[in-house]
């Protein structure tokens, strides 16, 4: 039995040609080239954190209270680093499942001239987060084995509205238009058996992604154990409610669309997300 009509989402899908038409002309105006419009060659000024400290995942720990300002500095680097190189990892997934989804179409039609810009735009952000990495002297941050290997599998058949939501549950705001557009015009052709799976899917997606931003490698920049670190993280409620604040919009909308519901939910909560 599919969903009610526009999958609970309050309106109609905007024309996906017309969207997309917008979107590649707002992408002629932003799109740039990160290896020859940043000035590589730039000192870096010391003293920077890499990101807020209040979005360090060890911040208000114990952990965080024994560490030094220029370590809680190299920290939050190291936590930068993680999370661009965890994002290049889910960018190779995205441009899979953004070609998968295109395959066969007319390229002449808009949506897949976007789709083809996303994927270039994908590209040139990759190179830019691995640089800035090579830059502040730190690795290549990447999920374990085991995650790439479930990552692998899931690029290849994920499909519909679970691949869409997966864009948005770990991609960055150019993506929060076309990729909500796709969940609201797809999801009311499931099946309930379908939305079951399909809820289980985005719920794993965002749980994986969300103990994956930081890889335990980085907590021993500044010393720590790497165990107990990535223990204290995963414990930290002050962590949780950031990622849970900065998600409010995006669960809202997954709501609203039947794909947060029924079992699935236990993953959004026991992942802390909800």
């Amino acid at each position: 039995m599919p969903i009610p009509a526009a999958a609970q989402s309050g309106r109609r899908p905007v024309d996906r040609q017309e969207l997309s038409t917008r979107l590649l002309g707002s992408a002629a105006k932003k799109s740039y080239d990160p290896v020859v419009d940043i000035d590589w060659a730039a000192p870096i000024p010391e003293g920077l954190y890499g990101l807020s400290p209040e979005w360090s995942t060890l911040y208000g720990t114990p952990l965080w209270e024994s560490l030094g300002e220029d370590q809680r500095i190299t920290l939050t680097i190291h936590e930068y680093c993680s999370i661009s190189g965890v994002g290049i990892w889910f960018e190779c997934l995205l441009m899979q499942l953004v070609l998968r989804d295109i395959y066969g179409d007319d390229p002449a039609q808009p949506h897949v001239q976007w789709a083809l810009t996303e994927i270039a735009d994908e590209c040139r952000h990759s190179v830019m987060f691995a640089r800035t990495a090579e830059k502040f002297g730190a690795p290549s941050y990447q999920p374990p084995a085991s995650i790439l290997r479930l990552g692998k599998a899931f690029a290849g058949k994920a499909d519909g509205p679970a691949a869409y939501a997966a864009i948005l549950v770990a991609e960055e705001a150019r993506h929060m238009r076309f990729a909500p557009e796709e969940i609201a015009r797809r999801a009311p052709e499931l099946s309930s058996g379908q939305l079951r799976k399909h809820r289980a899917a985005v719920a794993a997606v965002a749980a994986i992604v969300a103990d994956n931003l930081v890889q335990p490698d980085v907590y021993a920049s500044v010393g720590l154990d790497p165990r107990t670190a990535k223990a204290a993280a995963r414990a930290n409620e002050h962590y949780a409610g950031k990622l849970r604040d900065a998600s409010t919009g995006l669960l809202a909308f997954l709501r609203g669309v039947g794909l947060i519901g029924g079992r699935s939910e236990l993953l959004w909560k026991r992942a802390k997300l909800v």
